[in-house]
């Protein structure tokens, strides 16, 4: 159950890399990657799986860390389904609605590092 954890654990950071990379990346011009897109739906993923590893396995729950961090992952992934359905239909993607999918996966990723 270990390896499976650690797997969830990587591809989820990666996920979170994905996510940020990618608005660092277009940050002078923003829009909304495919590879950001991607590493929402990763971080959806990925987070409920642990969540639900570590509730099968009896270890401590955070119920109120958890609850802030899924509900800024689906804002994340309903901006970048809107931002990347704007961008692939030569629609300009909102300036602030980019910027939202890169700041709000960063804020997550200090909800996650920073609550205890």
């Amino acid at each position: 159950m270990d390896i499976l954890k650690y797997i969830l654990v990587f591809l989820h950071i990666l996920g979170a890399a994905a996510i940020v990379g990618g608005w660092f990346a277009t940050f002078k011009k923003p829009t909304i990657l495919p590879v950001q897109l991607y590493g929402a739906i990763a971080q959806l993923v990925t987070g409920l799986a642990l969540v639900g590893i570590a509730g099968a396995t009896h270890d401590p729950l955070n119920n109120g860390k958890i609850a802030v961090k899924l509900l800024i992952a689906i804002v994340v992934l309903v901006a970048a389904i809107i931002g990347y359905r704007k961008a692939t239909s030569g629609a300009g993607v909102p300036t602030g609605l980019a910027h939202a999918v890169g700041g709000m996966a960063l804020i997550n990723i200090g909800v996650a590092t920073l609550w205890q």
